[in-house]
């Protein structure tokens, strides 16, 4: 399937009303995914359940919001963050994530990720940050061209 750049620009909104929920193993993948998850980013539960998280992970997105969410559950504590995540159909949604440990008898066995909708403002000043930080660790930065 060939998409063109504009299909990069169709965002799907988060319903106010709606919570994200999936589970991963401890490298990433996808061991859970509630309805919400499937609708929102595209995919057919059957094609998300063994596949990494980062399916959905965006090209807007800088390596070191990834980076320091990793470092941070991995330190047994909890991450938050705006995150937008890139659709089956190559659209875009954005997201407030909580992503934190699971544990069995004092047991790291899993994560779990509660993501939330967020306001067009915090979506613009997020986007604006993380083109920001791509600059400056030399990875590619999306240009808009207005006429």
């Amino acid at each position: 399937m060939e998409f063109n750049e504009s299909e990069f620009l169709i965002e799907t909104a988060v319903p106010e009303e709606e919570l994200i929920i999936t589970r991963t193993d401890l490298k990433g993948v996808i061991t859970y995914a509630n309805e919400t998850f499937a609708e929102i980013s595209g995919y057919d539960m059957d094609e998300i359940i063994g596949q990494q998280h980062s399916i959905v992970r965006h090209p807007d997105m800088p390596s070191t919001v990834f980076k320091d969410l990793w470092e941070t559950i991995e330190s047994k504590k909890q991450w938050s963050g705006v995150v937008k995540n890139l659709r089956k159909d190559k659209g875009f949604y954005w997201v407030k994530a909580i992503v934190s440990g699971v544990y069995k008898d004092g047991q790291l066995v899993e994560y779990k990720s509660l993501r939330t909708p967020i306001s067009y403002e915090e979506k613009v000043e997020a986007q604006k940050l993380y083109d920001k930080m791509r600059a400056e660790n030399g990875e590619k930065v999306r240009k808009v061209i207005y006429e």
